[in-house]
């Protein structure tokens, strides 16, 4: 099987590098890709049109398509690749909707009754913090909490009338990601992303500056709850509309004393998520998507879950304005203590790997317990130097204080 990955970042080098050693793929294309997708197959310009993708596809003798980014699938490239009888893995731009617009996913959970945060039309209608939403794309950082009402109220300048307003939970967030078939629901591993940019979850919002894969972040009662309440009952009212959800569903959790609340939900897999899935993933991951992107029930291995942890190295200025074209060195290094890094921001350009965006690398090593695995990824990431780079030194600690927590009682 030809496999194209459309996309440049970190979660598309990770699905690369796993698809890779599947045995049912024989050639990886992306578009754009990246220096490290570069290393494992052939990486070719992006087309100007959605279209241009499905040219892509045959010129290339594709057989499954996966898509990285959310852009693409809000815009309908699923459409086309179905119009012309090509196979991807991705939602239609209806069911799409349920990350292009905040405001649409929220009306959602409402009629499909799924437990979520409660929200209104001003400020005025809730206490601090309080949470506003861009009601479109904004690549990870359209949210903002804000602790006083002169940062509510210069948020809502910024991001412009159309936002969703609504109650703060208080909890600890997890990432939950199945695969659909438009009637099912294949969960992977739950995740915890690192949102915020400075330790201890301090600063503004980013795409995410780490995840990490764990058996105890969830407990097997309380994945099952998310199945039963949100995930399942999303699928099947996705299907009785209509709009059928094929591809990954990536619901952002808060659990809360009264029970898991659905955030967000985004219709691709987490970036950096992908990474410790990928990297923790067993089995045939190619032949695992073919069935899905046929809409027939793929089966995930159900060995336990190996621990996995990701801590992304970013440029100087990120989440703002992120300082580019810095030398990067020392990646090999990295990678011969056992750690792979994914590329996200990264460009080739005279010989040199060069920073070309925010977030430049995920760093992601595994462990027979949290505790090794996050060790190994400090240790890689000690090796890896550019002008300016900055990483949080907390990524898993949360893992960390709950199994403390676990073994006190």
């Amino acid at each position: 099987m030809r496999v194209l990955i459309v996309g440049g970042g970190g979660r598309e080098h990770a699905l690369a590098w796993r698809l890779a050693q599947s045995p049912s793929v024989k050639a990886i294309v992306a578009s754009p890709g990246n220096p490290g997708i570069a290393a494992l197959g052939q990486c070719v310009a992006e087309p100007a049109t959605i279209s241009g993708y499905c040219d892509l596809a045959h010129a290339y003798s594709i057989d499954l398509t996966v898509v990285g980014p959310e852009a693409p699938l809000v815009a309908g490239i699923a459409n086309e690749f179905r119009r012309r009888d090509l196979k991807i893995i991705g939602p239609t731009a209806a069911a799409a909707r349920l990350e292009g617009s905040k405001r649409f996913a929220k009306d959602f959970f409402r009629r499909t009754h799924i437990p979520t945060a409660r929200s209104g039309e001003s400020l005025s209608e809730f206490g601090l913090p309080v949470v506003i939403k861009a009601d479109g794309l904004a690549a990870g950082k359209g949210v903002v909490v804000a602790n006083t009402a002169s940062e509510a109220e210069a948020s809502l300048a910024r991001l412009g009338p159309n936002v969703v307003i609504e109650e703060f939970l208080d909890g600890e967030e997890v990432s939950f990601i199945g695969l659909c078939t438009g009637t099912s629901v294949v969960p992977f591993p739950p995740t915890q992303d690192h949102k915020r940019v400075f330790d201890g979850d301090q600063g503004p919002n980013t795409g995410g500056m780490g995840a990490y894969l764990d058996p105890g972040i969830l407990s097997s009662a309380q994945a099952g709850d998310i199945m039963e309440r949100i995930m399942l009952p999303a699928v099947r009212q996705m299907a009785k509309e209509g709009t059928p959800f094929t591809g990954f569903l990536y619901a952002g959790l808060m659990m809360t004393p009264d029970g898991p609340k659905l955030l967000e939900f985004n219709v691709r897999l987490g970036d950096p998520e992908a990474q410790t899935l990928m990297h923790s993933f067993r089995g045939d991951l190619g032949e695992v998507l073919r069935d899905a992107a046929g809409e027939s029930l793929p089966t995930l291995n159900t060995a336990p879950p190996s621990v996995s942890v990701c801590v992304v190295a970013a440029a100087e200025g990120y989440p703002a304005t992120p300082h580019t074209g810095d030398l990067i060195t020392g990646i090999p290094d990295a990678e011969a203590t056992g750690a792979v890094v994914f590329q996200a921001g990264t460009e080739q350009a005279g010989g040199q790997l060069l920073t070309s965006g925010g977030r430049v690398l995920g760093v992601t090593t595994g462990g027979d317990t949290l505790q090794i695995a996050i060790d190994r990824a400090y240790a890689a990431m000690a090796k890896i130097h550019f002008r300016g780079m900055h990483y949080r030194r907390d990524i898993g600690r949360k893992g960390l204080n709950r199994a403390r927590e676990a073994r006190r009682w």
